[in-house]
């Protein structure tokens, strides 16, 4: 008789409590599903797609139209960071990151337009050598004009985009240190200089890091550091090698929406 009650309340506990334990489960996947963030990288932007590396104004703009239709929050990339950092308590659901590379001009005749439309921020990876240099490049002084606007952060790219592999089969040893210090290093006193804000975050330049690059950049003062991998960024990553999805014309639509999902 008491064996029989005694089951009785074990099942009548088991019961009341599968709730409480779902709900735990529902906890944790939303805590992971918030960990997981998709960062969107653009490099420039044109009415028609030249290049591999063009997105097209009006599918750029479809992006932007699609992330406020649809619930998405564009959030820093700092505030990310900070929270892979735990300097804040949480990310807003279905954040999004977007940042471009390189500062082509396009970022200032093409995409502030749009940035101006749907108030985003965006994070500019820049490499010095070529601003106000490149033809392709803005000038400093459009640099200011983006700084302005508030909706603009910029970081570094390198000083002028090596290929860090075939550099360091061309250099020994110590001449390669040396020329790592000056990439890594060179660019934080430049845009500090010119627009008064100092970086701590690397775009890796073709995405090419190792653990001995990423220790590079931790001496040098980068906080976080970024490939070019397609999948969403979480904090297991570590920070001195986040992914990004490098984005390319093609990417609209379905395609798009696969990659906020983390099937792109």
């Amino acid at each position: 008789m008491r064996k029989g009650l005694m089951a009785l309340v074990l099942l009548a506990f088991l019961f009341l409590a599968l709730p409480l334990a779902k709900g735990e489960i529902q906890q944790v996947a939303a805590k992971v599903e918030r960990d997981e963030v998709p960062i969107l990288l653009y490099h420039r932007f044109a009415p028609d797609a030249a290049d591999g590396m063009t997105v097209t104004t009006q599918v750029f703009a479809s992006h932007l139209e699609y992330l406020a239709k649809n619930g998405f929050t564009i959030i820093p990339l700092r505030r990310l960071i900070d929270f892979y950092l735990r300097k804040v308590p949480g990310l807003p659901p279905k954040s999004v990151v977007i940042v471009t590379d390189d500062a082509h001009k396009s970022v200032y005749t093409d995409m502030l337009p749009l940035v101006r439309k749907y108030s985003i921020p965006v994070t500019l990876f820049i490499y010095p050598s070529a601003i106000s240099n490149a033809t392709y490049a803005m000038t400093w002084d459009e640099l200011r004009a983006l700084k302005k606007t508030g909706f603009f952060d910029f970081q570094s790219h390198t000083y002028w985009h090596p290929n860090f592999l075939k550099e360091r089969k061309k250099l020994g040893p110590a001449d390669f240190e040396k020329f790592m210090d000056t990439q890594l290093r060179k660019p934080l006193g430049k845009i500090e200089k010119e627009l008064g804000t100092r970086p701590d975050m690397l775009a890796w330049p073709f995405g090419i890091f190792d653990d001995y690059l990423a220790g590079k950049a931790k001496e040098a003062g980068y906080i976080a550091a970024f490939t070019i991998e397609r999948r969403r960024a979480c904090s297991r990553d570590g920070l001195l090698k986040l992914p990004r999805f490098l984005l390319i014309n093609a990417d609209k639509g379905k395609r798009f929406e696969n990659i906020l999902a983390g099937k792109g």
